[in-house]
């Protein structure tokens, strides 16, 4: 006898990593709600909603606006397999560009660690990589920002990290929601935010002038955890009134 599972939405929250009220949202406007019931009344996720669920995610990976995914998703000629084949070739295409840098890099630590001879292309691929810190901060401020993260443990580290995920995911879900920048939900978030940038640069002023420079010039780039460029003028505008 086959048995199908189901879900509550607390349950599908804490197995996907999604928070409830984004569950919320996507049920009020219509893009992904629970098609069961119990026999209590309450309503319950299924397996073919949970199928769903992930085609949803993988389209807003891809960069999609709720109200794009929502138009194609309806389409007749939706096409599930072809958005995890498009998000595969992303994926492979991040892989790569990691793999490249690990290898630069590892390439480059024995032969220093040996003190063998290092090649001028060598460093050239490097300097790409250091010169996008550099441009924005000082040998200081990042000497600075370095022995802020020392003082905090593995554990301290993994921890702040997870936080640092749930607020910018809690963002961005009043950010989809159209909530205005000076709402009082967005203001507490945007004072969460700014502890955490307090927590790295210890409260310098020029360094967070510096950080919020490179961040409003480098939307996506692999040190901000899936920042956009929209996200990020939607929090610094939800700052200024702090």
């Amino acid at each position: 006898m086959i048995i199908n599972k189901s879900w509550k939405i607390g349950e599908l929250a804490k197995q996907t990593g999604l928070t409830v009220r984004t569950l919320h949202h996507y049920d009020h406007i219509g893009l992904f709600s629970p098609s069961g019931v119990t026999h209590s009344g309450h309503r319950i996720y299924s397996e073919r909603d949970i199928a769903k669920l992930q085609q949803i995610l993988s389209l807003k990976q891809l960069g999609l606006t709720l109200e794009k995914i929502k138009d194609t998703i309806e389409n007749p000629n939706f096409n599930p397999i072809g958005v995890i084949k498009i998000q595969l070739e992303t994926v492979k295409k991040h892989i790569e560009v990691q793999e490249q840098l690990y290898s630069r890099l590892k390439g480059m630590y024995e032969a220093l660690s040996n003190q063998q001879e290092v090649q001028p292309d060598q460093f050239i691929k490097l300097i790409e990589v250091i010169n996008m810190s550099e441009k924005y901060f000082t040998q200081e401020q990042l000497e600075k920002m370095k022995k802020q993260t020392e003082q905090f443990s593995l554990k301290d580290k993994k921890e702040i990290e997870n936080q640092w995920l749930e607020l910018i995911a809690n963002i961005r879900t009043e950010l989809e929601k159209n909530t205005p920048a000076n709402h009082p939900e967005i203001i507490k978030l945007a004072k969460r935010w700014q502890e955490f940038t307090n927590k790295f640069t210890g409260g310098d002023p020029e360094i967070v002038k510096a950080a919020e420079r490179f961040h409003a010039e480098n939307p996506n780039n692999p040190f901000q955890y899936g920042v956009d460029g929209e996200l990020y003028k939607y929090i610094q505008k939800a700052m200024s009134h702090i």
